[in-house]
């Protein structure tokens, strides 16, 4: 499965999540029912992974946690704040490349409307 079929996947499940729930919760509550929701459309889900950095060849495991990562190739970073600003589509690129992915999904659970709240980022992603 390509980092774009699991995208769609993923950007339904949001869909119907915020349809149902609605905005303002708690992230680690989107975060919850998001992985259960992707586990139950059969895909691998890995909530709060630690994702190891390496810097002047040295391996550090304490490089930083993703919400969510789906069948070990895109990572999902979970908000549910009023505006989304810049810098967070940059924090999620930089982990991208980090982590070796190519498609990384920011999703505002805050929106007014979830299509407004979702943000792809790539990293060399041919699309």
């Amino acid at each position: 499965m390509t980092e774009n079929e699991i995208a769609k996947i993923i950007v339904d499940a949001a869909f119907h999540m915020h349809k149902k729930v609605g905005p303002g919760l708690l992230e680690s509550v989107y975060e919850v029912v998001l992985a259960h929701e992707l586990k139950r459309r059969g895909l691998k889900v890995e909530r709060q992974a630690p994702v190891a950095i390496v810097f002047d060849g040295i391996k550090f495991d304490e490089g930083f946690m993703a919400d969510i990562i789906v069948e070990d190739k895109v990572i999902v970073e979970l908000k549910s704040i009023e505006k989304v600003v810049p810098v967070q589509k940059k924090q999620l690129l930089t982990y991208l490349r980090l982590a070796d992915k190519r498609l990384g999904l920011l999703i505002n659970f805050g929106s007014e409307l979830i299509r407004d709240g979702i943000s792809r980022v790539v990293n060399g992603l041919k699309e």
